[in-house]
C-alpha cells in the first residue's frame, strides 16, 4: 500500500496554512495562567485548547514531550489524547522527544512515535544524532515507509551546544552540524520525488549559522531540506529576519513559536496564532 511522504504533507500544510508551528508546552506557570491545575488533566486540557485554537489557523503543532512526561503515565495518556485530537483536526504533529540510540532500540522509539495506530502516533519526531547520524538509519527508514518524518538536531541555540556542534569531523573537515545537514540532504535525495524531504534538521533561529559552518547561500537540492527552527518570539528571533538568518534554506523553514503565543491565554490564543501566522508569511520574501 502506497503512502504519502511526510515531505508532501508538509508542503501541503505550508501551502494551506503557512510556515508557523505552534508549540504545545504546558509549563507549570502557563497552566496557572490558563487557570489549570499542574497535573496531567491540566496538561491535557491545555493541549486540547491549543489544538482547538490552531485548527484552521496553523497547520503544524509541536508538543514538547517532557512537559507531559513529567506527570508519568497519566501525562503520556494526556499526550496521546492531544496527538489524536490534532490528527482528527488534520494538523501535522511534531513530537519533540529528541530520542537517540542505536539499532533495534532506535527502531523501537520510531515504532512508539511514528507507527500508524500507535497510542503516541505523531507525524514526525525529533531525534539526537550524537551516537552518529548512521545510528538513526533504522528510524529514517521506518519513517519513510510509513509517510512520517524525522527532525535531527544540527545547530541548537543552547550555549553548551557549540563545543560539540561546531567541532570538526576528522574525516571530512566539516563541522558536526554541517555533517548532519549533509547526511540528511543525501538521505532525502535517495528517496526522490518530493518537493520537500521527509528528513529534516533542527536549527535554532538565534544561531549564527556561519559559526557552525553552515552555508546559507548554497544551492538547495531538488528535495528542499525541512528546517525546524525554534527560537522565534520569546527567545529573540523575529520572523522578519527569516530570510537573513536562513538564506537559501528559507523555503523549508518551520517557524516554531511557543511562549509568546501561549502567553495570550485561553481567550486570546486563537487570535495570537492567526496574527502570528500572518506575520510569518508576510515576511518570507
Amino acid at each position: 500500500m502506497s503512502v504519502t511522504p511526510f515531505g508532501d504533507r508538509l508542503g501541503a500544510a505550508f501551502d494551506r496554512f503557512g510556515h508557523l508551528c505552534v508549540g504545545i508546552d504546558p509549563h507549570a506557570w502557563l497552566l496557572d495562567r490558563w487557570g489549570l491545575e499542574d497535573n496531567a488533566v491540566g496538561a491535557r486540557e491545555f493541549g486540547l485548547r491549543v489544538i482547538g485554537a490552531a485548527h484552521g489557523r496553523a497547520g503544524i503543532v509541536k508538543p514538547q514531550v517532557s512537559f507531559f512526561e513529567r506527570h508519568g503515565s497519566a501525562g503520556f495518556a494526556a499526550l496521546e489524547r492531544v496527538l489524536a485530537e490534532a490528527r482528527s483536526a488534520g494538523i501535522l504533529t511534531i513530537a519533540d522527544a529528541k530520542r537517540g540510540d542505536i539499532g533495534s532500540t532506535m527502531e523501537a522509539y520510531a515504532e512508539a512515535w511514528l507507527r500508524p495506530g500507535s497510542p503516541l502516533e505523531a507525524d514526525a519526531v525529533t531525534a539526537s544524532p550524537y551516537l552518529g547520524v548512521g545510528s538513526l538509519a533504522t528510524s529514517l527508514d521506518y519513517a519513510a515507509a510509513r509517510g512520517k518524518g524525522v527532525f535531527v538536531l544540527a545547530a541548537t541555540s543552547n550555549p553548551e551546544a557549540a563545543r560539540v556542534q561546531d567541532a570538526r569531523v576528522t574525516a571530512t573537515g566539516t563541522t558536526v552540524a554541517n555533517d548532519v545537514i549533509g547526511a540528511l540532504t543525501g538521505w532525502n535525495a535517495q528517496q526522490g520525488g518530493s518537493r520537500f524531504g521527509s528528513a529534516g534538521v533542527v536549527i535554532g533561529a538565534t544561531v549564527a549559522l556561519a559559526d557552525f559552518g553552515i552555508d546559507i547561500g548554497a544551492e538547495q537540492p531538488t528535495a528542499t531540506l525541512p528546517v525546524l527552527a525554534p527560537g522565534f518570539g520569546h527567545q529573540g528571533a523575529d520572523p522578519r529576519d527569516t530570510r537573513r538568518i536562513f538564506g537559501n534554506l528559507t523555503p523549508g523553514v518551520i517557524v516554531s513559536e511557543s511562549r509568546t503565543i501561549l502567553e495570550a491565554g485561553p481567550e486570546g490564543v486563537a487570535d495570537a496564532i492567526a496574527r502570528r501566522s500572518e506575520e510569518v508569511e508576510s515576511h518570507r520574501g
